[in-house]
């Protein structure tokens, strides 16, 4: 009902101002007006109506007040303090200034100062909960989880309910290493409130995080029991069945899920993995492709559909949805580097160009992606275009390989002094690998010969 004539309220003042009218409203109705805007997040809105408040109003310390509030949101931090400045003397002694005025100073960075308030803010026994909560937050800042934590359950103890306390006070015992301090008091929490879902969640993913995924599944099931429509916790279940490598459970929990959900491509995802994880290749595809049906652009169930076929032996499938997936998704590097991969294996070489030089480009310091792209630029004759990237890649990894890929290049283009030079090169870092790169590049194997010789020869 109070939220019906508030509302009735705002409608009122709404068309006093589209009408350029004006009506009277008391500071209390005011006061409503105001905290239906700031708490719809409507600044400009609460300032008008803090402005016609202190126009009806001008000594109301309550709107003048709101108007702090609205200064501190705007982050007008030197208005802000003018009007802390007039406000102090008569309002230390209101709580709602007291939290402006501490809100103040930890927005500039002074979280001790902001402590120092709220804690005389205490003394006034009001809104303890949320001074409390607020010192805790302080002392976070600080990197206090001891003094954090101390206040973070007391602010639960004034409201055992509060979900933000408790969720905090698991986040500080974890932060303070404090395992079994923080089953136990959890345990006690639950002792008294066994119908908490917050405090089941967090027993689930306190069990969760230190891998006894049988526990966590209890805490899971206790917190479905209380509320069986909580989607992500089905989801967490399932995560932990699969952890247990126990997927056909873990695919159950997700079917579950199916039911409640109105975005189903993710859990089909999840599916398809735990039937792929069984070696169930036609049901893990099936349900990738129920994924893509949800969400046609689900660049992870059209990659793992392209893993499935090239296990099937469809490479021609596997190349598509790699595409696909790519093109969806082109900034994934380990994507450009399976397409590539399946470009060339398919032998188009040409293709595989592309994603090569944007791995080039996008790691540089990784070997292996200058040595492919140079490797496909010279079984496509393209042998002049090889040398300049060879040249940059020596630049970066002064290697043998990339040697005996010089001296094959400089072969081919007829530049035989510069090969020999190149090969030289290579030997001289590497002679191990002559047996293998002969077999690669046919054209060096006589220069080997002639190279080794003449090394030979000089140091006889």
């Amino acid at each position: 009902m109070e939220e019906y004539f508030g509302n009735e309220l705002v409608k009122k003042f709404e068309e006093m101002m589209e009408n350029n009218d004006e009506f009277y409203f008391d500071t209390e109705e005011l006061e409503d007006i105001i905290v239906y805007y700031l708490e719809l997040g409507d600044f400009n809105y609460a300032d008008n109506a803090v402005n016609y408040g202190l126009k009806l109003h001008p000594n109301s310390l309550d709107i003048k007040i709101k108007r702090l509030e609205i200064l501190l949101e705007w982050e007008d931090y030197n208005t802000a303090k003018e009007l802390i400045d007039e406000l102090k003397g008569s309002s230390m002694e209101n709580t709602d200034f007291m939290v402006c005025y501490a809100k103040y100073y930890s927005n500039l960075g002074n979280p001790r100062k902001a402590i120092d308030i709220c804690k005389k803010a205490l003394e006034l026994q009001e809104e303890e909960n949320f001074l409390h909560n607020f010192i805790a937050d302080e002392y976070v800042n600080l990197g206090d989880p001891f003094n954090a934590l101390k206040h973070y359950r007391k602010a639960l103890k004034e409201d055992p309910t509060d979900e933000y306390s408790l969720e905090n006070c698991m986040i500080c015992f974890s932060d303070l290493n404090k395992s079994e301090e923080a089953i136990a008091f959890l345990n006690e929490y639950l002792d008294e409130f066994a119908y908490s879902e917050t405090a089941w969640f967090e027993y689930g993913q306190f069990y969760f995080n230190r891998k006894n995924f049988e526990e966590a599944i209890k805490g899971y099931d206790y917190l479905l029991a209380i509320n069986s429509s909580s989607v992500g916790v089905y989801a967490n279940k399932a995560a932990c069945y699969e952890a247990l490598g126990q997927y056909q459970k873990a695919v159950a929990v997700y079917e579950e899920m199916l039911e409640l959900e109105y975005t189903k491509a993710f859990t089909f995802y999840k599916i398809g993995l735990c039937y792929k994880a069984q070696k169930q290749s036609i049901m893990a595809l099936n349900a990738f492709q129920k994924s893509l049906r949800e969400d046609p652009q689900f660049y992870l169930a059209m990659m793992e559909q392209s893993y499935l076929y090239e296990e099937m032996g469809g490479m021609k499938e596997a190349l598509h949805f790699a595409q696909e997936a790519t093109h969806l998704n082109d900034t994934n590097l380990d994507y450009q580097k399976r397409l590539a991969f399946l470009f060339i294996d398919s032998g188009k070489f040409e293709e595989s160009l592309s994603c090569l030089k944007r791995l080039v480009d996008a790691e540089p310091s990784r070997f292996y992606n200058w040595y492919a792209y140079s490797e496909v630029l010279m079984l496509l004759g393209e042998y002049e275009e090889a040398v300049t990237i060879l040249d940059k890649a020596i630049k970066v990894h002064d290697r043998a390989e990339l040697y005996y890929q010089l001296s094959n290049c400089y072969f081919n283009l007829k530049r035989p002094e510069i090969g020999t030079e190149s090969l030289q090169k290579a030997l001289s870092k590497d002679s191990s690998l002559a047996t293998d790169m002969q077999k690669k590049y046919p054209f060096i194997k006589d220069e080997v010969k002639k190279v080794k010789a003449k090394v030979k020869k000089k140091n006889s």
